[in-house]
């Protein structure tokens, strides 16, 4: 909105101008939604509190948890609402990659907001049944891979690109659609599996956030494109105002949910969330990278699908428990130790999914 504002006040103050920039209004954005975050999440807190959204926990599960009964959830909605408020106050809402990541994000924090409205407010322990959760995760998936393909003018755009190779680029053709379909859907929920520790998604999710908006402005200029050979994609630069703001949205959050934390995020963040990464990566065409950024979430999806894989062919189970990180708890490990590790292995995946630009 304030692109716009700056385009008619440049005509009278050239200063303005210095907006039009990708860079600085990144920078501001990030600034922005963790404002709007910090300023908000105390009564979003409150609200919480007030309407009993509290979290449920299992007597199954570490005993350390039996604690954070009633800890108010569904605190996503915070995320959702700073960061739309940084992508619409600084990013060109005549860009098209925007709307796309900002409606799918939105679209997939619905869906989650109903499954916990569901299971803490009407104590549906069901929620949103998995099928129906699955199936409109699925139609958004869907409608954002029918739409990037049809309206792609580049072969760029539907190429899988191999990273640490320069000029091994992979024409996928109609198996497009089914290839962004379980990008998306799959990171989604690899965030919703491992957000299950106060702060062990959000970091993560912010860093890889972080790096995804490096790739989007690099893939949005020719000349950087051109010189790290990477695909040259029109206007998705403007992706990496979305990614700032969902770093920005990200730490603000994590003032709240650090460890103990004094809310958590719910279906309606981590779904979103995933998604969010999910969307991005397709535009920016680093699914790849994605998969190795992303390395916990990938880490704790697989935990989950061996688990319940090895229970229902033997009777036996690989892990403690599922999750992951409970296995690491019922180890013996300190909650805060497994956060800490988890954040500091992101770390290094993020760095080497950014080494990719280079070893080529």
């Amino acid at each position: 909105m304030l692109v716009w504002l700056s385009s008619l006040l440049q005509q009278y103050f050239h200063s303005f101008d210095v907006f039009h920039y990708i860079t600085l209004r990144s920078i501001l954005a990030a600034l922005t939604s963790f404002v709007v975050s910090l300023f908000c999440g105390p009564s979003v807190i409150a609200r919480l509190r007030r309407y009993k959204v509290g979290q449920h926990v299992r007597d199954d599960g570490p005993q350390s948890h039996l604690s954070k009964a009633g800890t108010p959830t569904m605190g996503g909605l915070l995320i959702l609402i700073a960061m739309s408020i940084g992508i619409l106050l600084w990013g060109d809402l005549s860009n098209r990659y925007l709307w796309l990541v900002l409606l799918m994000t939105l679209g997939y924090g619905i869906i989650g907001g109903v499954d916990d409205y569901r299971k803490l407010v009407l104590k549906n322990s069901k929620g949103l049944s998995a099928r129906w959760k699955y199936f409109w995760q699925s139609v958004l998936a869907l409608v954002a891979a029918f739409y990037l393909f049809y309206t792609s003018t580049t072969p760029a755009e539907t190429q899988l690109i191999m990273p640490f190779f320069k000029h091994i680029d992979i024409n996928m053709g109609w198996f497009f659609v089914p290839f962004v379909y379980f990008v998306i859907v799959g990171t989604s929920n690899a965030v919703n599996l491992t957000d299950g520790l106060d702060g062990l998604a959000i970091l993560p999710t912010v860093l890889v956030a972080a790096a995804l908006g490096i790739f989007a402005y690099l893939t949005g200029n020719s000349l950087f494109a051109k010189y790290l050979i990477i695909p040259y994609i029109p206007g998705v630069g403007e992706v990496a105002v979305v990614c700032s703001a969902l770093v920005g949205a990200g730490l603000g959050f994590l003032w709240f949910n650090t460890y103990p934390a004094q809310v958590f995020m719910g279906d309606i963040g981590s779904l979103a969330l995933g998604a969010a990464l999910g969307v991005i990566a397709v535009v920016v065409r680093q699914e790849l990278v994605l998969f190795v950024m992303g390395g916990i979430f990938v880490a704790e999806t697989v935990s989950v699908i061996l688990q319940v894989g090895s229970y229902k062919l033997t009777r036996k189970r690989i892990f403690r428990m599922a999750p992951l990180h409970h296995h690491f708890e019922l180890k013996g490990w300190a909650e805060p130790k497994v956060i800490v590790r988890f954040w500091i292995i992101t770390f290094v995946l993020v760095l080497l999914g950014l080494a990719t630009l280079k070893l080529r």
